[in-house]
């Protein structure tokens, strides 16, 4: 059904800035389109489990951050063009992980957007990696 593919990772050093990018098919979760599919990030770090980095709604007026992340990290979208992009700034070595892009339908709360098993649909992932 939904399609998402990221891209944008890479090596940068400590303080540096990324954007990742995340291009979604034109398909339908449950009778949805892209613009009623609530996006999301999450990261997983070598051995760890996957992480919540941030939230984003149909309209792009609802954001959710990690609070290690906020202030840092920007999540958007483009329903134009079926993007979702993380504008990554004062990028820290503990940011190091593999990023994942997601998508499901509803907002909700904190609790459900944070737990991975909520999120329907998952990207393969782009590497970011922080170097000291």
């Amino acid at each position: 059904q939904v399609q998402l593919v990221e891209s944008g990772g890479g090596l940068v050093q400590a303080g540096g800035s990324l954007r990742l990018s995340c291009a979604a098919s034109a398909g339908r979760s449950r009778g949805r389109a892209f613009d009623r599919l609530v996006m999301g990030w999450f990261r997983q770090a070598p051995g760890k489990e996957h992480e919540f980095v941030a939230a984003l709604s149909w309209t792009g007026d609802s954001t959710l951050y990690e609070d290690s992340i906020k202030g840092r990290f920007t999540i958007s979208r483009d329903n134009a063009e079926n993007m979702v992009y993380l504008y990554m700034t004062t990028l820290k070595p503990e940011d190091t992980a593999t990023y994942h892009c997601t998508a499901r339908g509803l907002f909700g709360n904190r609790t459900v957007l944070a737990t991975p098993t909520r999120w329907q649909f998952w990207g393969q992932g782009t590497q970011v990696t922080v170097a000291s």
